[in-house]
Protein backbone atom coordinates (compact mmCIF):
# COMPACT_ATOMS: atom_id res chain seq x y z
CA UNK A 1 0.00 0.00 0.00
CA UNK A 2 1.05 3.76 -0.89
CA UNK A 3 0.15 7.18 0.92
CA UNK A 4 -0.15 10.19 -0.61
CA UNK A 5 0.53 12.60 2.01
CA UNK A 6 -0.78 16.59 0.64
CA UNK A 7 0.83 18.81 3.54
CA UNK A 8 0.03 22.65 3.84
CA UNK A 9 2.80 24.59 5.38
CA UNK A 10 1.91 27.08 8.35
CA UNK A 11 3.36 30.31 6.72
CA UNK A 12 3.12 33.89 8.19
CA UNK A 13 0.48 35.49 6.08
CA UNK A 14 -1.07 32.18 4.81
CA UNK A 15 -4.74 30.84 5.63
CA UNK A 16 -5.94 27.84 5.30
CA UNK A 17 -10.43 26.96 5.32
CA UNK A 18 -10.09 23.70 7.29
CA UNK A 19 -14.39 23.70 7.13
CA UNK A 20 -14.04 23.86 3.18
CA UNK A 21 -11.21 21.34 2.93
CA UNK A 22 -12.99 18.54 5.07
CA UNK A 23 -16.56 19.21 3.83
CA UNK A 24 -15.75 20.20 0.21
CA UNK A 25 -12.50 19.00 -1.31
CA UNK A 26 -12.40 16.11 0.93
CA UNK A 27 -15.36 14.87 -0.88
CA UNK A 28 -14.91 15.61 -4.47
CA UNK A 29 -11.87 13.98 -4.14
CA UNK A 30 -13.48 10.92 -3.08
CA UNK A 31 -16.22 10.79 -6.10
CA UNK A 32 -13.66 11.79 -8.76
CA UNK A 33 -10.74 9.29 -7.21
CA UNK A 34 -13.69 6.07 -6.70
CA UNK A 35 -12.94 2.81 -5.59
CA UNK A 36 -9.02 3.10 -6.33
CA UNK A 37 -8.93 5.55 -2.65
CA UNK A 38 -8.65 3.07 -0.33
CA UNK A 39 -8.57 5.12 2.74
CA UNK A 40 -8.72 9.26 3.24
CA UNK A 41 -7.28 10.96 6.92
CA UNK A 42 -7.08 14.36 7.66
CA UNK A 43 -5.21 16.04 10.49
CA UNK A 44 -5.17 19.35 11.74
CA UNK A 45 -1.94 21.02 12.64
CA UNK A 46 -2.43 22.74 16.65
CA UNK A 47 1.09 23.35 17.92
CA UNK A 48 4.57 22.58 17.16
CA UNK A 49 7.53 20.38 19.15
CA UNK A 50 8.34 23.54 21.46
CA UNK A 51 5.69 25.04 23.81
CA UNK A 52 4.00 27.60 22.31
CA UNK A 53 4.99 27.25 19.34
CA UNK A 54 2.92 27.29 15.71
CA UNK A 55 2.15 24.02 14.39
CA UNK A 56 4.23 23.36 10.67
CA UNK A 57 1.28 22.56 8.58
CA UNK A 58 -2.06 24.01 8.81
CA UNK A 59 -2.91 20.49 7.35
CA UNK A 60 -2.04 17.08 6.76
CA UNK A 61 -4.37 15.25 3.99
CA UNK A 62 -3.27 11.42 3.46
CA UNK A 63 -4.79 9.18 0.52
CA UNK A 64 -4.23 5.34 0.64
CA UNK A 65 -3.97 3.59 -2.73
CA UNK A 66 -3.15 0.09 -3.67
CA UNK A 67 -0.01 1.31 -5.96
CA UNK A 68 1.27 4.50 -7.26
CA UNK A 69 0.12 2.89 -10.65
CA UNK A 70 -3.51 3.12 -8.91
CA UNK A 71 -2.93 6.77 -7.30
CA UNK A 72 -1.40 7.71 -11.36
CA UNK A 73 -4.64 6.01 -13.14
CA UNK A 74 -7.07 7.76 -10.79
CA UNK A 75 -5.33 11.02 -10.47
CA UNK A 76 -4.14 12.18 -13.64
CA UNK A 77 -7.89 11.80 -15.38
CA UNK A 78 -9.13 14.65 -12.55
CA UNK A 79 -5.82 16.40 -11.64
CA UNK A 80 -6.91 19.76 -12.98
CA UNK A 81 -10.48 19.90 -11.22
CA UNK A 82 -8.77 18.60 -8.03
CA UNK A 83 -5.60 20.86 -8.23
CA UNK A 84 -8.18 23.71 -9.14
CA UNK A 85 -9.91 23.52 -6.47
CA UNK A 86 -7.27 24.22 -3.93
CA UNK A 87 -7.41 28.36 -3.97
CA UNK A 88 -10.44 27.53 -2.72
CA UNK A 89 -9.33 26.58 0.78
CA UNK A 90 -5.46 27.73 1.33
CA UNK A 91 -3.16 30.35 -0.40
CA UNK A 92 -0.43 27.82 1.08
CA UNK A 93 1.67 25.95 -1.88
CA UNK A 94 0.93 22.09 -0.13
CA UNK A 95 4.38 19.76 -0.55
CA UNK A 96 3.53 16.12 -1.36
CA UNK A 97 4.89 12.96 -0.72
CA UNK A 98 4.63 9.75 -2.03
CA UNK A 99 5.63 6.51 0.45
CA UNK A 100 5.49 3.16 0.67
CA UNK A 101 3.32 2.09 4.38
CA UNK A 102 5.49 -0.51 6.37
CA UNK A 103 3.45 -0.68 9.71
Amino acid sequence: MIKVSVMYPNQAGRHFDMFYYCTKHIPLVRQLLGPALLNVAVEEGIAGMSPGSPAPYFALGHLSFDSVAAFQEAFTPHAAQIVGDIPNYTDAEPTIQISTVKI
